[in-house]
C-alpha cells in the first residue's frame, strides 16, 4: 500500500507531466501541488518513487515522468468516468439529434466526433454480422450478367455483393428470384441460413445459389478510424508514429485488441498492457455500447500514454451512451 503523501505526489507528477510534457521536479509538485512538504521532502519521496517504478528519470538532473505503473495507479484512483465540461457535453448532444442514415455512415460519424473530443485517434467497431439476423434480401440487374446483392441486417448495416453469371439474364427473371430469395431470407441468422429450394429453372437457380453464397461468406466486423492523423501531433518519434498508423490500419489487429482489453476487465489499457509492441507508447480507453440492453459494437481513443486519462474516459463513457441509446431508438 503507498502512503498518502506519496500518492498524492504521484498524482501531482502525473497531472503535471500530462499537462505540459516536460519532466516535473520537486520544486514544481511543491509549488504547485497543494502538498505540505519541503522540496527536499519531495524530492525523496519522489526517489522512493522510481525505486519502486513509478516514476523514472529521463537523464541525470532531470525531473522525473511517470513509468506505466505510475500511469495505471493515477488510473486506479480516478474511480468513475469523470464528466465531460460543457461545450463538449453540448457537442456530443448536438451531435447525435441530428445524426441520421446508414449505420455505417453513423459509425464513421462517430468515429470522428470521438477523435474531436479527445484529439486522439478514435475506434468504432461496428456490430459483429455472425448473429445478425436478415430483415430483406434484394437482387438488382446492372447488366444482363451482373447481379448487384443487397442485404439489411437486423443490427442495421447493410451488406452488397456483386456476383457474375455465367449467362445473361433478363431483368424479369432477375426480379422473380429477388422475391424468392427474399422469402426465404427474411428472419434468418446470416451466418446459419440454409439455401432456399430450387425455383424448378436451372438459370434462376444460379443466380439464388450464388447470392446465397455471396451473403454467407464472412464478414469482417465493420472498423471506423477516425484522427489518425493527430497521431503525428502526439509523438516526438516519427518512427512511433509510423508504427502505429501502420497498426492502425489493421483491422484484425484493431478488433482484437479492444476485445481483449474488455474481455480482461479494464477499460483503459497502458503501454505494454495492451501486448502490441509497435503501440508500448500508447494508452487506450475503451468501452462496449449497447443495442436494445445487448453488447453491440465497441467504441475507444488511442493516444499516447500521457493521455488525458479523465477527459478520455469521460468522452468515451458519455459516447458509448449515446450511441447505443440512438441506435436502440432506431
Amino acid at each position: 500500500m503507498m502512503d498518502d503523501r506519496k500518492a498524492s505526489i504521484l498524482r501531482a507528477v502525473v497531472q503535471s507531466y500530462i499537462a505540459t510534457g516536460q519532466p516535473v521536479g520537486s520544486k514544481h509538485v511543491a509549488e504547485t501541488s497543494g502538498i505540505h512538504a519541503s522540496p527536499a521532502t519531495i524530492r525523496n519521496e519522489m526517489a522512493a518513487l522510481e525505486a519502486e517504478g513509478y516514476l523514472r528519470q529521463p537523464h541525470t538532473s532531470a525531473g522525473r515522468v511517470p513509468t506505466d505503473r505510475g500511469y495505471r495507479f493515477f488510473v486506479n484512483s480516478l474511480g468513475e468516468p469523470g464528466v465531460l465540461d460543457a461545450e463538449k457535453a453540448n457537442q456530443v448532444r448536438a451531435f447525435f439529434a441530428t445524426a441520421h442514415g446508414a449505420l455505417e455512415q453513423m459509425l464513421h460519424d462517430t468515429s470522428h466526433l470521438l477523435s474531436n473530443l479527445t484529439n486522439y485517434a478514435a475506434v468504432v467497431i461496428g456490430p459483429p454480422h455472425e448473429a445478425a439476423t436478415i430483415r430483406s434480401v434484394q437482387l438488382v440487374s446492372l447488366s444482363p450478367r451482373v447481379v448487384l446483392v443487397v442485404a439489411v441486417l437486423s443490427n442495421g448495416v447493410v451488406e452488397k455483393r456483386t456476383i457474375e453469371l455465367d449467362r445473361e439474364l433478363p431483368e424479369d427473371d432477375v426480379a422473380k428470384a429477388s422475391g424468392h430469395l427474399a422469402a426465404h431470407a427474411r428472419g434468418a441468422v446470416l451466418s446459419q441460413w440454409p439455401p432456399p429450394p430450387s425455383m424448378g429453372s436451372e438459370t434462376l437457380d444460379e443466380l439464388v445459389r450464388k447470392a446465397h453464397e455471396a451473403l454467407s461468406t464472412d464478414a469482417d466486423d465493420p472498423v471506423f478510424v477516425g484522427g489518425a492523423s493527430r497521431m503525428a501531433a502526439a509523438f516526438d518519434a516519427v518512427e512511433t508514429v509510423r508504427q502505429v498508423l501502420r497498426t492502425l490500419e489493421q483491422q484484425y489487429v484493431v478488433v482484437t485488441l479492444l476485445r481483449d482489453i474488455l474481455d480482461r476487465g479494464l477499460s483503459v489499457a497502458i503501454g505494454t498492457e495492451l501486448g502490441v509492441e509497435p503501440l508500448a507508447a500508447c494508452s487506450v480507453v475503451v468501452a462496449p455500447y449497447q443495442v436494445e440492453g445487448e453488447v453491440a459494437g465497441t467504441i475507444g481513443v488511442l493516444g499516447p500514454t500521457r493521455m488525458n486519462y479523465p477527459e478520455a474516459l469521460a468522452a468515451v463513457e458519455l459516447v458509448s451512451r449515446r450511441l447505443g441509446r440512438h441506435l436502440s431508438e432506431g
